[in-house]
């Protein structure tokens, strides 16, 4: 099967081919510039390196949300263009499943922190069964404090992964209970070739979209929209 994955939800941009099996390409970036500038890029040099034909891939798996609302856009926006030009389906990823793919296989709980300002996190609890992706929480946004109580009832070591952590690492660091690794650098942001092979799996599982039919996943509004509640609310 051949996915090319799509990953902006976040700081890092990065985009990927897995070509039957195989990660053919991968090109990331975590640098100061905004995704409309680097996303279509990347994925031009990736088919430009590797002479692959993106007419003969089976799916687009893009990174839904959560994340950043220009971010998720700018993603979503680059998902639909290339999926009606090529008439191909998308999947779509949730953004910290995909995160959490980055240790696929690990016997550690799997929590993924975003930092999504305001002392919260997007996250979710996730393990492997062998080869099983077992869902222990649910993508949500909530409170650094909140998820690592969850963490805490669990009993069970955990790996903390994502932009979160260098946010919050004293703060886990000072109330986890149960013993904790914190990703290292190639495993901790967020990375397009795990989107594909998380998307892969969806994909078999029958969970696709038509380019018109996807759109992102934000959790909660956007800080223009609380704004003008609150905007409204004091009147």
């Amino acid at each position: 099967m051949k996915i090319l994955a799509i990953d902006s939800s976040g700081l890092t941009a990065t985009v990927a081919l897995v070509l039957d099996g195989v990660m053919t390409a991968e090109y990331t970036t975590n640098f100061k510039k905004t995704h409309s500038q680097t996303l279509l890029p990347m994925i031009d040099e990736i088919v430009k390196m590797t002479g692959a034909e993106l007419s003969e891939i089976d799916a687009i798996a893009v990174a839904a949300g959560p994340g950043s609302f220009t971010g998720l856009r700018i993603g979503a926006s680059t998902a639909k263009g290339l999926g009606l030009a090529l008439k191909k389906p998308i999947v779509s990823v949730p953004t910290v499943e995909g995160l959490a793919y980055n240790f696929y296989g690990s016997d550690r709980v799997i929590c993924p922190i975003m930092d999504a300002r305001r002392n919260q996190v997007y996250t979710g609890l996730y393990t492997f069964e062998g080869e099983r992706f077992c869902v222990l929480e649910e993508q949500q946004a909530v409170g650094i404090e909140e998820i690592i109580e969850k963490v805490n009832e669990l009993g069970r070591p955990v790996v903390f992964l994502g932009d979160g952590v260098p946010v919050f690492r004293e703060k886990v660091q000072e109330l986890v209970s149960v013993d904790v690794l914190f990703a290292p650098a190639h495993l901790c942001m967020q990375r397009a070739a795990a989107v594909a092979v998380r998307g892969e799996a969806l994909y078999k599982e029958g969970k696709i979209e038509t380019p018109a039919e996807h759109k992102p996943v934000y959790l909660r509004k956007s800080q223009a929209e609380r704004e003008r509640e609150a905007a409204k609310k004091g009147g």
